[in-house]
């Protein structure tokens, strides 16, 4: 059984991209499509990076080993998502105009904060190889841990860019709030322990 789970987390993690392959296929996008498939990459985003922050905590609880083997591949789903949403915006809303693409980010805050998840995201898919693991040693850990950042710029670019309907946005944000709790408190535990 254990063997299949990474199949099977593989093939369901390609699910979502697969749906959206679909209605782009079938014209489903409703009457702005390029910002539908941006709101959708961008908040399959977050889903997969809230998921891949939960499994630690999850093998904590449950003492078993198989949430922690399936956590770079879902880290690695959540790069190739945000990659997505990246590439929708630069094609459909930007029209492939590099020149403006610095503009832009400088310019509108909510897309430089959504990049510079990006970019936290981008590295940690780098360095996410064992080849990479034992190079960077015990800063790998420390550049891993940026993932926390990543997953709070995601949710205020979303805030951002839904403004009105903050419905999903405080959704993920209160998942990540309850996340990063969880990690403050295992961490305050740890070091009462550790000088205990």
């Amino acid at each position: 059984m254990a063997k299949l789970i990474k199949p099977l987390v593989f093939v369901t993690a390609l699910i979502p991209f697969a749906f959206l392959v679909l209605r782009i296929l079938r014209n489903d996008l409703g009457p702005d499509p390029a910002e539908e498939l941006a709101i959708e990459t961008g908040e399959w985003t977050l889903r997969f990076l809230i998921l891949t922050l939960t499994l630690s905590p999850l093998r904590r609880i449950s003492n078993n080993i198989e949430f922690v083997r399936i956590r770079r591949m879902l880290g690695l789903y959540t790069f190739f998502y945000a990659t997505l949403h990246f590439t929708v915006w630069l094609t459909f809303l930007l029209g492939f105009r590099w020149s403006d693409v610095l503009v832009e980010i400088i310019e509108r805050p909510y897309i430089t904060v959504g990049f510079s998840a990006y970019l936290i995201l981008l590295a940690l898919a780098l360095t996410s190889p064992k080849l990479m693991v034992r190079k960077l040693g015990k800063n790998w850990k420390r550049l891993h841990r940026l993932v926390y950042v990543a997953s709070i710029l995601g949710v205020v670019h979303l805030l951002w860019i839904l403004r009105l309907d903050i419905g999903p946005a405080v959704f993920y944000g209160t998942l990540v709030f309850l996340l990063l709790g969880y990690r403050l408190f295992y961490y305050i535990k740890a070091r009462k322990r550790l000088f205990s």
